[in-house]
Order: structure tokens, then C-alpha cells, then sequence
């Protein structure tokens, strides 16, 4: 049998089948024991939650009869003060501490609201003014008439209310206003162990309070008109029996698929029953996998010698499957390659190397025909002779070029200083003065700090010419060549403007595309090698950029790294 035959097989008789029967077998069993187990603790959840939610109002209701009760108070509050300093007193020697330690985990906030206006408002007194009856919180107590708390939802926020009328009043109206800890409660919610949502309905059947993070916008609703899926387990809890939470209720509601999500949790019977059907078949499989897996190694390693040229042939086994084949024709293929390469390859090789020698030969006894410095002394000569005639400009330009091209020839180094790439530059921009006249205005600025690092020659004169060439002989006007050298932040800066004709958006991008491929414009040569030199010399260390403007002129930046680690040569 094939190698692949005999693994599939393998695992379909002694793996699959087996596992798959009995945790068919299994999973019904267990999944409706924990879905039943499921359903009790969210009652218990859901019941939890109840008594958390009642003991924190029950803080609240323990408060309002302490008030609603203690006659001292209520005839505090409803007499008539003679002035304020009579209420002020009244209010420092009773009223302050009444009011003093009455807070507690459960109550957030009270407030007694009177319209006895000889009170003034002050700590927990407040005037009961139009605003407040204005209030929806206000509005609604109105609704109720019994002489204990009634629990209200106005504004996200639950409140106990509660007439203070438990002594005669005088006709005025008194109330208790006392707001439940919320974040209490929404902790209690969240913390509750129903996987599910928690809806808190009043005695009309709105939702009131729930830890769905989209129970903002469900506030006020009646809690039948909300549409759940249909895979849904719903509970509900009702207080009875509570004067001031009758009809008050807790609904809540669990999908049906996290019920099921637990029960995949909940597999170890399953696992270990699984596990005697996996054991054996996995020790055969393991026996059989570790002979592949040795062999097919041992092959991978070979393959990856040939890569460094180390033509190693595996040792011949006496196996007939497929690693086996692959082993012989593996050795048969190294066999063939080493073998090329020797007689092929490297004869070649050495073949064309001969012929390049041959021409470098050639071309080296081409240049050594022509002598360089025979231009030079011409150059001299003609200076010399114009000196001699009194033609003083005409020597100055002729004596420009010999240093340009003094430089040129002997320059026998890839990188020259800041102050020579200047210098150079210096006497071009003089030839080009001298072609120019008035029409052409320059600065050159360079910081001395920088003057003596070391760049890539001939990188910024390119940039030079093609202002002067390209953007000011074109431009009807006195053009300007502005040349600035600076060191910032460890950073060589070279900006160059220039207020010549400028290029349009198509042409700078059609130069730009030209910079970075391999193509041929026919001109911008001496750009495009700076361009070249620079990116061979640092990489990605530098940055250029070109902004232009039709008809205003151009301007180049360029900045080189000052770190030695990044300066060219090294």
C-alpha cells in the first residue's frame, strides 16, 4: 500500500470511528444534564439579584420612615421662623446633626423639600419651588397617595419619595427625596451570574433598569414590545407582599446558545472516554509517524547542504515506499548537478572571465593614449596668454574651468569634503557668470561646522547646473541661485533655489519617475547619476525632495546623515 493509503486507513479504523461513536453517544447525555444545570443557576442568579436589589432600596425605605417618624423634625421643619438667624439656629443645633450619618452604601444622594418659605436652603433642605414640581420625578409622585415610599424612575436614576406628613404640617408641603446608589445597583446587575439580560420593570410593565448595553435607548419602553430571538429562555421574578416594590418585577432572558456554549465546555466525561479510544491508535501512529518523519529529515537536511554548493548524497537504504524512491532519485539529481557544474558551469565561467579581462586590457591601453593633463596645460597656456593681453575676465574663466577640470582628473577618491564640492561649485557658477553677465545673481552659505565632512563628489553640482541651465536661461528675468549648507539635528542640509521658469506637476513627476527607474529622458544625465550615487552611498539614510512652482522657480533639499556609520566609504 501507498504511504498515504496506509495512514488514512490507520486513522479511519483505529481513530475516527471509534471517537466519533462515543461522543455521539456521550454528548446527548451530558449536554442535557448541564443545559438543566444551566437553567437552575440562572434562576438563583436572577433570585440573588432580587434580594441584593430589595436590601439596597430597603437602606433607602429605612431612612424615609426615620424621617417620616420623628416628630422633633417634621415640626422643625413646618414651623415659622421669625427671621433667618432663628432658622439658622435651629438648623445648627438639630437640623445638621439630624441629617448627619444617615448616608449609606445603598442611598447616593436625599433631599427634603419644603414650601415653608421661612427655611432657607441649605445641606439636605431644599425650597420646593415650581421648577421642582415641574420635575418629571415630581409629576409622577403625584400619581401616588399612600403613606409610604414610593419607588420612582426619572432621568436613569431610582428614587424614593415620600410625603412628610406623618404630623400636621400646617398646610405646607413636605417631601423626601431619596436617590438610590446606581452604580451599586449596575454592579449589582453585571455581577449577578445571569448569563443573559436583566430587565427591572415597574408596576406598568416599562423597563426601568438593565445591564443590556443598549438599555439607554429601551428606558420607558413596555417590556413586551421588545422582539428577542426565538432561541431565547426567559425568567421572571415578582415582588410581593412589599408595600413599596409591589408589582415591581425582574425579567430576564438567556440565549439558548449560551446554554449550549457551556455545554461544549463541558466535556470532560466525554474527553476521557475519548481518550481510551485515542490512546492505542496514537502509540501506532506515533511508531509509524517517527520512521517517516527520521527519513524525511534526514532528507530535508541533505537538500538544504546543496544550497551551499556541499553536494553530500544520502546513504542508500533498502526501503521500496515513496521516501524511499525519493532518496534514490534525490542522490541521482545532486549526482547530476555537481557534475554540470563542474563541467559546464565553471568552464564557462572562466571562459568569460578571460574575455573580460581581455576587453578591460584593451580598454585601459585606449585610455592611456590620451593624456589628460595635456588639456590642462592647454588650459594654462590660454590663461596665461590673456593675462598677458590684459584680458583679465577672460583668464578668470579660463583659470575657473582648468581648476574644474584640475579637479576632475585628480580626484582619485569616490567622497571629498563639503568645502571642495563649494569650491567646485564656486567656479562653475563664475563660468556661468561670465556666459550670464547681470542677468545671473548667486549666494553661496555653508555653515563652517560642516565644511570639512565628507560627501560623495560631484553630488551637488548637477543640481547646480540644471538650475542655471534649465530654470534661469530660460527665464526673462535676473535669475537667482540660492545655495544654503547646514548641519541639523546630526543631519547634513543642502537646500538650492533657484527663481527660474520652474516645472509643471506632469514635468516634475515625469522627472521624479525618471530619478527612480531605469529610463532615458535624453537629459538631466548629471542629475539622474547624483541621484544614483547618492542612493548607492547611503540607502535609505537620506531624504530628497523637489518642490517647484510654474514660472516661480524650483527648490531642492537634500539631507545627508552625518553619522560615521552612515557617511559614504564606510
Amino acid at each position: 500500500m501507498k504511504l498515504r493509503d496506509k495512514l488514512l486507513l490507520m486513522y479511519v479504523l483505529s481513530v475516527f470511528i471509534p471517537i466519533v461513536v462515543t461522543n455521539v453517544v456521550f454528548y446527548n447525555v451530558t449536554s442535557a444534564n448541564i443545559r438543566s444545570q444551566k437553567t437552575r443557576d440562572a434562576g438563583m442568579a436572577l433570585n440573588n439579584l432580587k434580594n441584593d436589589l430589595r436590601v439596597t432600596i430597603d437602606q433607602g425605605v429605612g431612612l424615609s420612615y426615620s424621617l417620616y417618624t420623628d416628630p422633633v423634625f417634621n415640626d422643625t421643619i413646618s414651623r415659622s421662623f421669625q427671621s433667618h438667624f432663628e432658622y439658622i439656629d435651629a438648623y445648627n443645633s438639630y437640623l445638621k446633626g439630624q441629617f448627619s450619618g444617615q448616608m449609606n452604601q445603598g442611598i447616593r444622594w436625599y433631599q427634603v423639600y419644603t414650601d415653608n418659605s421661612t427655611i432657607l436652603s441649605s445641606g439636605y433642605i431644599d425650597r420646593l419651588t415650581d421648577d421642582v414640581r415641574n420635575s418629571d420625578w415630581y409629576v409622577q409622585f403625584q400619581a401616588y397617595s399612600a403613606p409610604y415610599p414610593a419607588l420612582i424612575s426619572s432621568d436613569q436614576m431610582l428614587s424614593l419619595v415620600q410625603r412628610l406628613d406623618n404630623l400636621d404640617t400646617g398646610g405646607r408641603e413636605q417631601l423626601l427625596k431619596i436617590d438610590l446608589n446606581m452604580d451599586m445597583i449596575k454592579q449589582y446587575f453585571h455581577n449577578s451570574g445571569f448569563d443573559g439580560k436583566v430587565y427591572l420593570l415597574d408596576p406598568g410593565g416599562h423597563i426601568q433598569f438593565s445591564n443590556d448595553p443598549t438599555a439607554e435607548a429601551q428606558i420607558g419602553k413596555r417590556y413586551s414590545e421588545i422582539q428577542f430571538p426565538n432561541k431565547m429562555i426567559p425568567f421572571e421574578i415578582t415582588y410581593t407582599g412589599i408595600n413599596y416594590l409591589e408589582g415591581w418585577s425582574l425579567h430576564g432572558v438567556m440565549d439558548e446558545e449560551i446554554v449550549l456554549k457551556e455545554v461544549r465546555k463541558s466535556r470532560s466525561f466525554v474527553v476521557w472516554l475519548a481518550c481510551i479510544n485515542f490512546v492505542l491508535p496514537s502509540i501506532i501512529i506515533a511508531a509509524m509517524s517517527r520512521s517517516i518523519h527520521v527519513r524525511l529529515v534526514r532528507i530535508l537536511k541533505h537538500m538544504k547542504k546543496v544550497k551551499t554548493q556541499n553536494f553530500q548524497t544520502i546513504p542508500p537504504e533498502d526501503a521500496r515506499d515513496e521516501i524511499g524512491q525519493l532518496t534514490m532519485e534525490f542522490n541521482r539529481m545532486t549526482e547530476t548537478i555537481h557534475n554540470l557544474i563542474h563541467e559546464v558551469y565553471l568552464a564557462d565561467i572562466q571562459k568569460k572571465d578571460l574575455e573580460l579581462k581581455q576587453q578591460e586590457a584593451q580598454l585601459h591601453a585606449l585610455h592611456s593614449q590620451i593624456n589628460p593633463h595635456f588639456l590642462f596645460n592647454t588650459l594654462e597656456s590660454v590663461r596665461m596668454r590673456s593675462l598677458i593681453k590684459g584680458e583679465k575676465e577672460t583668464a578668470k574663466i579660463v583659470h575657473n574651468m582648468a581648476k574644474m577640470f584640475r579637479k576632475s582628473i585628480s580626484w582619485n577618491q569616490n567622497d571629498v569634503t563639503v568645502k571642495e564640492e563649494l569650491e567646485l561649485i564656486e567656479s562653475f557658477l563664475q563660468i556661468q557668470k561670465y556666459r550670464f553677465g547681470e542677468k545671473l545673481q548667486y549666494t553661496i552659505e555653508a555653515d563652517p561646522a560642516v565644511l570639512m565632512y565628507r560627501i560623495p563628489k560631484m553630488v551637488i553640482l548637477p543640481f547646480v547646473e540644471n538650475a542655471s541651465i534649465h530654470g534661469i536661461e530660460s527665464s526673462p528675468g535676473v535669475g537667482i541661485i540660492q545655495l544654503f549648507v547646514s548641519m541639523e539635528n546630526d543631519q547634513l542640509h543642502i537646500r538650492l533655489t533657484d527663481n527660474g521658469i520652474g516645472m509643471s506637476q506632469a514635468k516634475l513627476e515625469e522627472l521624479l519617475s525618471y530619478l527612480d527607474q531605469n529610463t532615458d529622458m535624453g537629459e538631466h544625465v548629471g542629475m539622474k547619476n547624483a541621484y544614483s550615487r547618492l542612493k548607492l552611498c547611503y540607502k535609505n539614510h537620506f531624504t530628497f525632495d523637489i518642490q517647484t512652482w510654474e514660472g516661480e522657480g524650483t527648490r531642492i533639499q537634500i539631507k545627508l546623515p552625518l553619522d560615521p556609520s552612515a557617511m559614504p566609504g564606510d
